[in-house]
C-alpha cells in the first residue's frame, strides 16, 4: 500500500463509491489521509442508563433486544430496539434505516452513541450510532470525526476508509526541520495527522491543530521574509530629505503635528533617502492624521522632480483627498482621475499625466488602467491598501521606470499578530495619537423601542448647527432578516422624526454623479441628516457631523463599527455614536466593547478573537493564504513562527529538503504583497 495508490485499491471501494469520493476530490490514498475532519462530536463519556440526561451527548454500553421495524405513513420506516445495561433500559429509535433490523445482533453488547432527547413524548435515543464493543471503536465511545460528506457517502463510511490507510500515516515524512519542532515544543507531522483523525481528548486535538497552524504560519513568514529581502535588492529612486521645505510646510499648518506624526514622517523620509525602495504601511486610528503624513512625503518627492500617485478605494474618498491635497500643496500641479469621468475629460487627464504636466495624481482604480502612463513616478501612496488586490497594487508600481517608494495607509487597526502574518514583508509604523482637542466619542447601545433619548440628542445637535449620519445595513426590506432597510428608515426620518430638516438618502446603487452630489451637499452643510449604507464607512471627513446612528448594529463587525463611529467627532465638538439593535436581546460582546473603549487597536484584537482574520478582512490575504488551523490570536505561536522563519532565511537553509514546505512557500510568495 502506497500513498499514490488509487482509492479503488481499498476494501469496499467499487466504481460507485470511487465516483462519490471523486466528488470530494479524494482520488488517492494520500488524498484520503489529508481529507481532515471538519468538526468533532464528543461521545467519549460512557454512562449507565440511569445517568442519561436530556440534551446529553453520551455513549451507553448495553445489550440490544426487542428489535422490530415497521412502515408508517408516507413510506417512512421506523426501527425500534431496547438497550439494557446493569441500571435499566432505554428505547432506541431510527428513522428510515430499515437495514438496522437485520444488522443488529440481539444479545450482544454494543457501544451506543447519540443524543438523549425527548421524541414523541418519550425520552429515548434517536438515530444513535451502533458498534459492537471492541478495543478500538470508530463510531462510538470516543471523540468522533465528522467529515464533509456527499450524497451516499457519510462520515461513518469515510471513517472506515481512513482506518484502512492508518498504517500509512505512521510512514509520513516530516515536513519541518527538527529544530523548529524542538524550539516550539511541537509534535511530529505524522503524529499530528493521526490525532486529527483519532483524537483521544480535546486537549490532544489542540496539539495537532497547533502543529498544523505553526506550519501554515512558518510558510507564510518564510515567504514574506524572502519577498522582503528580494524587494530590498531592487534598484529604487533616492529622494533626498529637504529639511527646509518640510519645516516651511509644517509652519504653515493651522495646527501642530502630534509627536506620533513627527516620528512616522521621519521614518518615511529616511526610507525615501535610502537606495532600496520603501515599502511601509502606516497604521493609524480614524482621525489620527495619516493623510497629512503622506502629503509631507509627497511634497519632498515632488520637490525632487518625481511624480506622486495616490490611490483610494472609492470615488468619494478620492475626491476628498484631492480637495485636501490641493489645499496643502499649493503651487503643485494636482490631477484627479476617476472611472466615472467623461471620456474626453479622462483623455485630457491622461495626456497631462503622461506629459508630466500633472505631478500629484489622485484617483481610484482608474489609475491602474493601461491608458495611464506616468512620467518619472517616484512615490506611490495607497489608501486603505487592503481594499486593493495584490495585482492591482503591483500594476500601479509597474508604471514607474524604477521601483518606486510605496507608502500604504490603513485606518483599520491591525492586531500585531495579524500584521506579522499578513503584512510580514512591510515595515510598519503606527500613528497612535490623536490631534489635541478631540473628546472621546460618547457611545451608547440603544434598544429598538428606546429611541426617545437618542433622537433628543440628535435634535439638540441639529439645533446647534451640527449634522447627523444614519447608517443602515440593507438597501431594501428583507423577509428573512429583521433589519429595517435604508429606504424605510429614510421615509420614517424624513416624514416624522426629522420633519422640517433636510434629510437625504445615499446608497451604493445610485449613479456615481448623484452620490458625489449628495456627499458634496452634506459637506457643504446643505443637508442636515444623511441616511446611508456603509458607502460612507471609510475616510469621509465631515467635521461638522457630530451624531452617528447605526441601525441593525449587531450585523456589523467591530472594525466596521469603529470606522463608522470615526465619521463623527472629527472637529472640536463632542461626538455621539448610537448602536441601535434590531431586537431587545442581550447585546453581543462587540457592541458592549464599543461602549467601553474608543481604542481601535484594543477593538481590533477583540475582533480577531471573536471573528478571525478572514471575517475582518473579507476576501483579503487571509482567505487566499488558506490558514485553516493557524490561530492568529495566539501571540506565542505567531512570534515563534516568525522567529524560526527569519532564522531559516538568514542561515540560508534549503527549502529543497522539505518539499511540502517549499510548495507552500512558493504559493504564498506568489500571492502576497510584493511578488
Amino acid at each position: 500500500m502506497k500513498l499514490s495508490d488509487p482509492v479503488s485499491s481499498l476494501k469496499g471501494v467499487g466504481p460507485q463509491i470511487q465516483q462519490k469520493l471523486g466528488v470530494l476530490r479524494i482520488e488517492t490514498l494520500q488524498d484520503l489521509i489529508f481529507y481532515f475532519p471538519r468538526k468533532y462530536e464528543d461521545y467519549s463519556t460512557i454512562v449507565t442508563s440511569d445517568q442519561l440526561r436530556p440534551g446529553q451527548k453520551a455513549t451507553l454500553k448495553a445489550t440490544l433486544g426487542q428489535v422490530k421495524g415497521r412502515y408508517v405513513r408516507r413510506g417512512m420506516h421506523i426501527t425500534e430496539a431496547v438497550a439494557t445495561d446493569v441500571k435499566g433500559s432505554i428505547k432506541l429509535v431510527w428513522f428510515n434505516q430499515p437495514y438496522r433490523v437485520a444488522g443488529i445482533k440481539t444479545g450482544q453488547e454494543y457501544l451506543i452513541s447519540g443524543d438523549f432527547a425527548l421524541s414523541r413524548g418519550r425520552m429515548n435515543m434517536v438515530n444513535p450510532s451502533l458498534e459492537l464493543n471492541s478495543n478500538f471503536p470508530l463510531h462510538s465511545a470516543r471523540i468522533i470525526s465528522i467529515y464533509k460528506e456527499t450524497a451516499g457517502l457519510k462520515s461513518a463510511a469515510l471513517r472506515k476508509l481512513v482506518d484502512q490507510v492508518r498504517p500509512l500515516i505512521d510512514r509520513l515524512p516530516e515536513t519541518l526541520p527538527e529544530d523548529m519542532l524542538e524550539q516550539n515544543d511541537l509534535i511530529s507531522f505524522s503524529r499530528a495527522v493521526e490525532i486529527i483523525h483519532y483524537p483521544e481528548s480535546m486537549q490532544q486535538l489542540e496539539t495537532a491543530r497547533r502543529r498544523f497552524g505553526f506550519e501554515e504560519l512558518v510558510g507564510v513568514m518564510i515567504a514574506s521574509e524572502l519577498n522582503k529581502r528580494q524587494f530590498k535588492t531592487e534598484s529604487g529612486v533616492t529622494i533626498p530629505f529637504n529639511e527646509s521645505l518640510v519645516k516651511e510646510f509644517v509652519a504653515n499648518l493651522p495646527f501642530p503635528l502630534t509627536s506620533a506624526q513627527r516620528k512616522v514622517a521621519w521614518k518615511i523620509f529616511m526610507d525615501m533617502e535610502a537606495k532600496e525602495p520603501m515599502n511601509r504601511l502606516v497604521e493609524g486610528d480614524v482621525g489620527s492624521g495619516k493623510t497629512l503624513v503622506a502629503v509631507m512625503a509627497a511634497i519632498v518627492a515632488l520637490d525632487a522632480g518625481y511624480q506622486v500617485a495616490m490611490m483610494a478605494p472609492t470615488e468619494i474618498l478620492a475626491r476628498q483627498h484631492f480637495v485636501n491635497v490641493a489645499s496643502l500643496v499649493k503651487g503643485k500641479s494636482t490631477e484627479l482621475l476617476l472611472g466615472s469621468m467623461k471620456a474626453a475629460e479622462k483623455k485630457r487627464a491622461h495626456q497631462r499625466i503622461a506629459a508630466g504636466e500633472s505631478r500629484f495624481i489622485i484617483g481610484t482604480h482608474a489609475l491602474i488602467t493601461d491608458k495611464v502612463a506616468m512620467d518619472n513616478l517616484g512615490l506611490v501612496i495607497i489608501d486603505e491598501q487592503h481594499r486593493f488586490g495584490v495585482k492591482q497594487r503591483k500594476f500601479l508600481q509597474s508604471k514607474a521606470g524604477k521601483m518606486p517608494h510605496v507608502l500604504s495607509m490603513t485606518a483599520t487597526p491591525i492586531p500585531r499578530t495579524l500584521a506579522l502574518t499578513i503584512y510580514g514583508e512591510l515595515d510598519i509604523s503606527i500613528i497612535d495619537e490623536l490631534p489635541p482637542g478631540r473628546s472621546p466619542i460618547v457611545t451608547q447601545i440603544v434598544s429598538p423601542n428606546s429611541r426617545t433619548e437618542m433622537y433628543s440628542v440628535a435634535h439638540a445637535q441639529l439645533a446647534a448647527g451640527h449634522q447627523v449620519f444614519v447608517v443602515c445595513p440593507l438597501i431594501e426590506e428583507s423577509d428573512t432578516i429583521n433589519v429595517a432597510s435604508v429606504d424605510k428608515i429614510y421615509n420614517e426620518l424624513s416624514k416624522k422624526v426629522f420633519k422640517g430638516h433636510v434629510v437625504s438618502l445615499l446608497h451604493g446603487k445610485m449613479p456615481n454623479d448623484e452620490k458625489e452630489s449628495i456627499m458634496a451637499r452634506f459637506i457643504a452643510k446643505e443637508i442636515d441628516v444623511l441616511v446611508s449604507t456603509t458607502v460612507i464607512e471609510v475616510g469621509v471627513d465631515v467635521p461638522n457631523a457630530t451624531v452617528m446612528i447605526i441601525e441593525g448594529s449587531e450585523r456589523f463587525g467591530l472594525a466596521q463599527l469603529h470606522q463608522l463611529r470615526g465619521r463623527v467627532g472629527r472637529g472640536r465638538s463632542q461626538g455621539f455614536c448610537f448602536l441601535v439593535m434590531s431586537d431587545s436581546k442581550t447585546p453581543p460582546k462587540r457592541l458592549q466593547a464599543m461602549e467601553y473603549t474608543t481604542d481601535g487597536f484594543k477593538l481590533a484584537e477583540l475582533d480577531l478573537d471573536i471573528r478571525g482574520p478572514g471575517a475582518i478582512y473579507g476576501i483579503s490575504q487571509s482567505g487566499q493564504l488558506d490558514l485553516r488551523f493557524a490561530n492568529i490570536a495566539d501571540h506565542s505561536l505567531v512570534s515563534g513562527a516568525r522567529k524560526v522563519a527569519v532564522e531559516f532565511v538568514a542561515t540560508k537553509q534549503r527549502l529543497d529538503s522539505f518539499p511540502v514546505l517549499k510548495k507552500r512557500v512558493q504559493r504564498y510568495r506568489s500571492i502576497t504583497n510584493l511578488n
